[in-house]
């Protein structure tokens, strides 16, 4: 079955905990992808995990096919959990949740670092996807038009930051105290980063590094990119929005 099979990929990552919210991305904790929280750090370091797919892999089919959200989940996301929990442990980084971790991604190793934003995003990611989710009228709604003057121009502009991010990365809508804004990270840099230039609340992101998309749109990222409009979790998103 397809659930057993998604389990069975789980295994090799940290298995998921509770989390308490020390910040929070709407109805996600910022911390919703860690294995845990920790009163004493001292006692056991904080870990990253890897959730659980909300669907099957081919269900956001035929804008992003099954092959290659196998591949992304199983094999690239994996490896960064993994990755990120062996420099936690190496490093002796002991940090209290997600939040805090981010906060003091600077001192830390590319490994550390690189692979916490990897584990992280993905998750987020994931999450930002669904079969199925229109957008409705709402408190995400007006907030967009507030911000951007329409849903058609949003689109526009987000697509526009996520095509031009030269190389790999990712575009972000973000909430800055309050006011919706778009932006792009290199590699695996997210918004909540302490040396991003703009930080912000995550709302929605999208991946443009090339195995996100290359198997079936080859080198046309504008064609990964409109079809990923088909597949936005708008729910989720609003509920993001705090």
């Amino acid at each position: 079955m397809e659930t057993l099979k998604r389990r069975k990929f789980i295994g090799m990552a940290v298995a998921a905990a509770g989390a308490l919210t020390v910040g929070s991305v709407g109805g996600l904790s910022l911390n919703a992808f860690s294995a845990e929280t920790n009163d004493n750090v001292h006692l056991k370091p904080f870990l990253f995990s890897q959730i659980l797919l909300p669907y099957p892999y081919n269900a956001l089919e035929p804008s992003i096919d099954a092959l290659t959200m196998e591949i992304h989940y199983t094999k690239h996301h994996a490896t960064y959990i993994k990755n990120v929990n062996e420099a936690i442990t190496a490093e002796n980084l002991s940090y209290a949740n997600a939040a805090e971790f981010f906060a003091h991604s600077t001192g830390m190793s590319p490994k550390a670092r690189n692979n916490a934003g990897g584990a992280w995003n993905h998750n987020f990611f994931w999450a930002s996807m669904a079969p199925s989710s229109g957008l409705t009228e709402g408190k995400l709604m007006k907030a967009i038009e507030g911000a951007f003057g329409s849903i058609d121009t949003f689109k526009a502009e987000f697509s526009k930051a996520a095509l031009g991010q030269f190389g790999s990365g990712w575009a972000w809508l973000i909430s800055d105290k309050g006011k919706l804004k778009i932006v792009s990270t290199p590699n695996q840099d997210n918004p909540l980063m302490d040396n991003v230039s703009v930080k912000g609340t995550p709302l929605l992101a999208i991946d443009v590094w090339e195995h996100a998309y290359y198997l079936k749109y080859q080198n046309k990222r504008n064609e990964y990119i409109t079809a990923f409009w088909n597949v936005v979790n708008w729910k989720e998103v609003e509920k993001r929005l705090v």
